[in-house]
């Protein structure tokens, strides 16, 4: 049986070496693009590493300072002075450098994937790993992989300011929106709309709606954005997908959700449902009531919706509720890994990602019962790794006044919104600032 021999490209490996050589001031363009590992040849791995040395160095690059580099870590003998002066000759011209960079990427890449595959094709007979780790750890080594040439790149302000540019135009005439339309003008304003890579708390103390505030956000966006074709994942740990649904529904319809659960339902409720029903049908909403989720396995869900194009805004109900991957010393490290693991997940799937969390008991001890940002629950780094933070609290006197206070929002502003909640209905209606006043 023929050997195989891993993906290579040694006349690029020669040429790119030998054009630096030649003209030293190739070296700094190309050291934050090309890997000492991204050479096949052994040869070839250490005359790189010691170019790499004398760059660091700021030292003159020629053979007599490369041998020398060599010789310190005991290569010289097995390269060879003689290989080192004939380099130059497998240089045709050092107007194709960026082609011979091309072609060691090109190889490197294939080689680096095929020692992955094999990785994952190993771990698939280990009989301690889930199929869901062994899916996500499959996942997460292809999307490495797939972002690898883009990594580590610096980038021009050109291209990016154009970028901005692009959005700002169209977006101009949109009510200066340029992420998800929530649906509520105020919100809106405040943030210019979710942005994708945001993770959004919305934290609040039990029983005050943030779950079908969530909810009432989850419709929004569905109906405003993408000519209604914009896709969400909801991931209720604390409630069913039924009920969930139920609420959805009595919100659609108007119908009281109690009315529903009983089924104590006029013609008239059955028509206004029969209504909502289609319109729900229309939307991209996916859930997930699995009680027991882990970050891990909600990424690796999210992912195969990214894929189909039907993910633009993820929902966790609630944060605290999250499975570790692993057992942690305390509370708070769990909690810390659990946030940092769905900033992550929004950041690979630029999408935002809106995480609902309780409030401290503190509040209750307080005069003054508006939440602050040191009433989040067990860990500061859910703080620090939000985005936005969003408290709910009822208004003192006023039970169906909720109103949502932005504490924190590192692209747009702070500020507040009052919404008046119709509990029979679970929704959510704009306070306009005149009713404020």
């Amino acid at each position: 049986m023929t050997k195989r021999v891993m993906p290579h490209n040694l006349e690029a490996e020669q040429s790119l070496l030998g054009a630096i050589f030649l003209d030293p001031t190739i070296l700094p363009q190309i050291a934050d693009k090309v890997t000492i590992e991204d050479f096949y040849e052994t040869k070839h791995q250490s005359i790189y590493r010691a170019l790499l040395q004398l760059l660091e160095k700021n030292e003159k690059v020629d053979y007599t300072t490369v041998s020398k580099e060599l010789a310190t870590f005991q290569m010289m003998s097995k390269v060879g002075g003689d290989y080192l002066s004939e380099l130059t000759d497998f240089t045709p011209t050092l107007a194709h450098v960026d082609t011979y960079v091309d072609y060691i990427l090109d190889a490197s890449l294939k080689r680096m994937i095929i020692v992955s595959m094999s990785d994952i094709y190993a771990k698939g007979f280990d009989p301690s790993i889930s199929t869901i780790d062994y899916i996500d750890h499959a996942e997460e080594e292809v999307f490495k992989l797939s972002r690898r040439r883009k990594a580590g790149e610096l980038l021009k302000i050109g291209p990016i300011l154009e970028d901005v540019r692009k959005k700002a135009e169209i977006k101009r005439s949109e009510d200066g929106i340029t992420g998800l339309n929530t649906g509520f003008p105020r919100l809106n304003f405040y943030t210019s709309g979710f942005q994708p890579e945001e993770l959004i708390l919305l934290a609040a103390r039990p029983a005050v709606g943030k779950s079908a505030f969530a909810m009432n956000l989850a419709l929004n966006v569905c109906k405003n954005n993408k000519n209604g074709k914009a896709g969400v994942a909801f991931f209720s740990l604390e409630m069913s997908n039924e009920q969930l649904v139920s609420r959805m529904l009595s919100c659609e319809s108007m119908v009281s959700n109690r009315n529903i659960r009983i089924g104590n339902l006029t013609s008239n409720d059955w028509g206004m449902i029969d209504a909502a029903t289609t319109n729900l049908n229309r939307y991209n909403i996916f859930f997930d009531d699995t009680s027991t989720v882990k970050v891990n396995e909600i990424r690796a869900k999210c992912r195969r919706l990214k894929q189909e194009d039907k993910l633009d805004l993820v929902i966790v109900d609630y944060l605290q509720l999250i499975q570790p991957s692993r057992e942690r010393a305390n509370r708070q490290e769990m909690i810390s890994e659990i946030s940092r693991g769905l900033k992550l997940l929004a950041r690979e799937l630029k999408v935002p990602v809106i995480a609902l969390s309780q409030l401290s008991r503190d509040i209750e001890k307080r005069t003054e019962k508006v939440p602050v940002l040191a009433d989040l629950r067990e860990s500061g780094a859910i703080e620090q790794d939000a985005d936005i933070v969003m408290f709910m609290y009822a208004l003192e006197g006023l039970e169906d006044i909720i109103e949502v206070s932005i504490a924190k929002n590192r692209q747009g502003q702070t500020g507040k919104a009052q919404f008046q909640f119709k509990k029979d209905y679970s929704k959510f209606y704009p306070v306009s600032e005149r009713q404020e006043d």
